[in-house]
């Protein structure tokens, strides 16, 4: 069932960009300064695109600069995370160790309990 509602909801966001691609099909031209300052400088970096590519780019480096801060701010958490598994892992020894020594302490007491009844 999951698997029919995965395909059907890819299906439908691969429509939408078809759509939006048909849609958007003329070329613009995207300028990375205004025109006065180029006019100035004499460099006019500038390049056509069609519109769609234009909207995916966009979104795709929206998606990417929220992912990379969200990355950021959840640093901390991680961090908390790491030091307290680190934490979970010292105290998993610490308390194998004090099992150890009570399970060698309790056959020892066995062992003496042994020889004194039999002595």
């Amino acid at each position: 069932m999951m698997k029919t509602i995965r395909y059907a909801f890819w299906a439908i966001v691969g429509l939408i960009l078809i759509l939006i691609g048909l849609a958007n099909r003329d070329f613009v031209t995207l300028r990375a300064m205004p025109e006065p300052v180029s006019d100035l400088l004499g460099v006019s970096p500038d390049i056509s695109l069609p519109m769609f590519v234009v909207i995916l780019l966009g979104v795709g480096a929206g998606l990417l600069i929220g992912f990379f801060w969200e990355w950021i701010r959840e640093h901390r958490i991680r961090a908390d995370a790491r030091r307290k598994a680190r934490e979970v892992e010292t105290l998993r020894r610490e308390v194998e160790q004090l099992r150890g020594a009570a399970a060698r302490a309790q056959s020892d007491d066995d062992v003496l309990a042994l020889l004194e009844k039999t002595g």
